[in-house]
């Protein structure tokens, strides 16, 4: 039986129970981190939060949908035991018809053929750090060894710094403000996960200055049990000519190496970032994102003609924002 809980009704308890013990744990799933990037979510579960979906719901123009949070890259079911595709079938069935558009990514272990709606494959890259250094940094790309030496004997160094304000700074004063993908919201809402992280000892932020100190590339890693996450990463122009990049992800794999912790790069959709993962010898893990959408066709009709006065690309995309 699946029953569906508003959020005020949910047993953050035993939800964080059911994720810490579940086989496809993530990080994103438990409360504190739904807290952050989706407030107010609601949720799917089986008796006694044996399995759970949650559903990161939104509303817009009187229409209730469930979308992707940023900074949140898989979701999904989650449960101490193994998860048939008939159980993911059966969860987004389960999602109340009150949510007329659904826009969420599965998490590695969960298979969906498309019952419910319409599904597409993406990449995530991850890495086995258990291996001794000298065996991780064998499986390297001549590529990504060559611009691990341009770094070093540019006099670029790495510093480990939380200098929350100044990371998300640099990323949007470059790569942020030529995408315009991120507003306001989703900044402050960045920074609010950074320092929780921080505060709790469960965040690490590593830099890499110039001879004069200034700071050209830098990335927040959150690490959760086994797994660490390469959750948010920023960088000047001059990086791609110095190699910041690739020294940072080479110095940190080097302090973790021989740990029993896997490297989860958090992407790779992108080819030019699918292929700078492979270079440190991650391999590809996919996962499938979901759309089901129920809306009735006049609303959709409507939609639709908004989006093409805003230029928009895409109705998820149009209903997200």
């Amino acid at each position: 039986m699946i029953t569906y809980l508003r959020h005020t009704q949910i047993d953050k308890n035993l939800w964080d129970d059911c994720i810490s013990r579940s086989l496809n744990r993530r990080v994103y799933a438990f409360s504190w981190y739904l807290d952050l990037v989706s407030p107010g979510w609601d949720a799917l579960v089986t008796d006694n939060y044996l399995s759970v979906f949650p559903l990161t719901c939104h509303r817009k123009w009187g229409i209730s949908y469930l979308a992707q949070p940023f900074f949140t890259q898989q979701l999904g079911v989650f449960s101490p035991e193994a998860i048939s595709e008939s159980q993911v079938e059966g969860f987004l069935r389960a999602i109340p018809g009150r949510f007329m558009f659904v826009e969420i990514q599965l998490n590695s272990m969960n298979r969906f053929s498309g019952g419910s709606g319409e599904s597409v494959i993406r990449a995530n890259f991850e890495c086995d750090l258990a291996f001794s250094f000298e065996e991780l940094a064998g499986r390297y790309a001549q590529n990504t060894r060559r611009n691990i030496r341009k770094a070093q004997e540019s006099g670029i160094c790495l510093v480990q710094t939380t200098g929350v304000d100044e990371l998300i700074s640099l990323f949007r004063e470059n790569f942020g403000r030529k995408e315009g993908k991120l507003r306001e919201g989703h900044y402050a809402t960045l920074s609010r996960l950074i320092t929780y992280c921080l505060e709790n000892k469960t965040g690490h932020i590593l830099g890499v200055q110039t001879k004069d100190g200034v700071l050209t590339a830098g990335a927040f890693f959150l690490f959760d049990a086994s797994r660490v996450y390469f959750m948010f990463a920023a960088s000047a122009p001059g990086a791609r000519e110095n190699g910041a990049m690739f020294m940072l992800i080479d110095r940190f794999i080097a302090g973790h190496a021989g740990r029993n912790l896997l490297l989860d790069f958090e992407g790779g959709n992108d080819p030019n970032l699918g292929r700078f993962y492979r270079s440190f010898g991650a391999i590809e893990v996919p996962y499938q994102a979901v759309q089901i959408n129920r809306l009735p066709k006049v609303v959709e009709s409507g939609l639709y003609f908004m989006r093409k006065l805003r230029k928009q690309r895409k109705l998820a995309i149009f209903v997200r924002g």
